[in-house]
């Protein structure tokens, strides 16, 4: 079985709750290694639920998810947690405390060093990671996942809060990841950029009240015809972000 036939993940009617909030319910999902799968939807629809549940941040209330043993993953955040420490501390840390990885200092210091040119910020180095500006600070939190040598990347509105140079720079960054050094990445991510979502995704799930309403190849999805028939909620919300 080749790697792009493998499941990363499956979902099987799974429930969250979140004290008197569903966050999810009934979800049913299977993610194949390799894919890029935006999740689209209004705030509170249950992107970030969804994002939470695959990476083992929160535990399924009802229903089963499995995932795929021994997959390397990291996640990114809308707003990067970022230490009082210099950009590249910030990355080699994060690396040298993954006891999975196994680095001594200097091999995480290296590591970072490298990560920190992959992502365009080796001059900046030194700096402090939390005097940089949003973009820089999100392009630092990539290094940071970079590092990892992820297999699935998994992220959170990641250019929701930035200017519009530093939006084409991060989503130049995660349009090159996923293309992989040897094999494609497995992405996952949510975003309202629709415009983001054309240029980047495979697949694309809308979902609305915590419940996965659509369930469709990039194409489809962006097909009026084809939406409006799978799932009027969808289109309706299409047409809203697209007006």
């Amino acid at each position: 079985m080749t790697a792009a036939m493998t499941d990363v993940w499956r979902l099987d009617q799974v429930s969250v709750q979140l004290g008197p909030v569903r966050a999810l319910q009934g979800v049913n999902l299977t993610i194949a290694a390799g894919e890029r799968v935006a999740l689209v939807g209004a705030n509170g629809s249950g992107k970030s639920t969804l994002l939470r549940t695959l990476h083992g941040l929160l535990p399924a209330s009802d229903g089963q998810v499995w995932c795929a043993p021994q997959r390397r993953q990291a996640m990114l955040f809308q707003r990067p947690h970022l230490l009082r420490l210099s950009a590249l501390s910030n990355v080699a840390l994060g690396l040298w405390l993954d006891r999975a990885l196994g680095l001594s200092w200097a091999e995480a210091r290296a590591r970072a060093t490298q990560a920190l040119a992959r992502v365009g910020l080796q001059g900046i180095a030194h700096q402090g990671g939390r005097q940089l500006s949003g973009g820089q600070q999100q392009r630092l939190a990539l290094a940071r996942a970079w590092g990892r040598q992820p297999d699935v990347l998994l992220l959170d509105e990641p250019t929701a809060s930035l200017d519009p140079h530093a939006k084409r720079e991060v989503e130049a960054l995660i349009a090159e990841f996923a293309q992989g050094q040897d094999e494609p990445l497995t992405l996952v991510w949510a975003s309202h950029n629709l415009g983001q979502v054309k240029r980047i995704a495979s697949r694309v799930l809308y979902m609305g009240g915590g419940r996965l309403l659509a369930d469709l190849p990039v194409h489809d999805f962006f097909n009026a015809e084809v939406l409006a028939r799978v799932s009027p909620e969808a289109h309706a919300f299409v047409q809203g972000e697209m007006a």
